[in-house]
């Protein structure tokens, strides 16, 4: 059978995991009902799999012959998110729910894995399976490549049900397509004293509104304008009265970019910066900074073979280009250790859903994207292993 024709023969088994696992939503690295689940599930089928990274799941399709390794990844977590959907699957746990999409996304991957099962005296190689806890805190790529999700792996194939996209449309566009994610805190440490003897102090308050500003010279100054970028400070807080000169102040940002040049900088900049300003006022400053993700690019090649999957799948008007966008993916961190595609699969359809987007208590999709995503990861699996 071809991998469309068992798109439909599981079409119904998809839908139903997917409704669920968003029935039963669990939070970042904490899903283990969803990875017990999991498991059976791909017990039943007679497919490999174990523990990994805490929550996660990593499974093997051994095809006929030993050859290359593929792996494909779905994320399991939820949001802290109350739901407001009145609808049979809708959350029955208070205060959480799937309002990003990754329950289509393990729902999917265990469609895959049926279809591949069906399929596995067909190619030659090892279709890697990973369900990954974790994403939204971007805490759970990096567990699973320590627990050797990504061991022997000549690629990875990853994506995301998209909201911004029809059903039916994809994208697997090579390059830069979702951004790095840094958070970072600076604490001004200065001198307090009164409002109306300001000569006797150090205003922690001036410093940081100081340095708030400087910093927006990163973007404007010291990074090629062609290089998209943002350095933005969401909190700044000083002060406990109207005629107390504050001897601390705190500030707190976040870094967006889609070049790994650019990324690594960010820090030693931030840094430069708030030390110096600090100092010229006879303040100090400490920079506490964290990477969450690094920018998610696509391999050309990977993306290529992406291209004629879906191609072969839904023909070439199937494709569609989405543009990238600053939000961030823990995707990213495979692509470290193996070449990686990621691909967008649209989910919105307006005919038979009021559309709302990614982390809106009323998000949801037109499950016909199931279908599609769970052919996609299978087809990409075997056009890789046949490449």
């Amino acid at each position: 059978m071809s991998v469309k024709m068992l798109i439909k023969e599981y079409k119904d088994y998809t839908i139903a995991m997917r409704r669920e696992f968003h029935q039963h939503p669990e939070p970042s690295m904490k899903e283990l009902r969803t990875q017990k689940r999991v498991m059976e599930e791909l017990a039943a089928m007679g497919i490999e799999c174990r523990e990994a990274g805490g929550t996660g799941v990593i499974g093997w399709i051994r095809g006929a012959l030993p050859g290359k390794t593929v792996a494909l990844r779905a994320d399991m977590d939820a949001l802290e998110l109350q739901e407001d959907n009145a609808v049979p699957y809708k959350s029955q746990t208070d205060g959480l729910m799937h309002g990003c999409g990754h329950d289509g996304h393990t729902a999917s991957l265990l469609g895959a894995a049926q279809i591949l099962k069906d399929l596995k005296n067909d190619f030659e190689g090892t279709v890697k399976l990973i369900f990954q806890p974790g994403e939204e805190t971007a805490k759970g790529a990096l567990a699973m490549i320590d627990a050797g999700a990504l061991e022997d792996v000549d690629a990875i194939f990853g994506l995301h049900l998209w909201n911004d996209a029809e059903v039916g449309r994809i994208s697997v566009e090579p390059g830069p397509r979702m951004a790095s994610a840094g958070i970072f805190k600076i604490h001004v440490t200065g001198k307090g004293g009164h409002g109306a003897m300001p000569h006797q102090t150090v205003d922690a308050a001036v410093v940081g509104a100081s340095i708030l500003l400087n910093l927006q010279t990163i973007v404007s100054r010291e990074i090629n304008p062609l290089d998209p970028a943002v350095v933005t400070i969401g909190k700044i807080t000083a002060g406990s009265r109207f005629n107390v000169i504050a001897a601390e102040a705190f500030l707190e940002g976040t870094t967006r970019c889609f070049s790994h040049e650019v990324n690594d900088a960010f820090e030693g900049q931030i840094r430069r910066i708030s030390e110096s300003i600090a100092h010229s006022f006879r303040a100090e400053a400490k920079l506490d900074y964290e990477q969450l993700v690094i920018p998610t690019i696509n391999d050309p090649g990977l993306s290529e073979i992406a291209a004629r999957s879906v191609d072969a799948l839904f023909g070439p008007e199937a494709r569609q280009s989405v543009p990238q966008n600053t939000g961030g993916e823990d995707f990213s961190f495979y692509a470290k250790y193996a070449p990686a595609v990621f691909a967008f699969v649209g989910s919105k359809n307006t005919e038979k859903l009021e559309h709302f987007p990614h982390h809106h208590p009323k998000f949801d999709i037109d499950e016909d994207a199931l279908g599609i995503s769970a052919g996609l990861y299978a087809q990409f699996a075997l056009d890789f292993l046949k490449a």
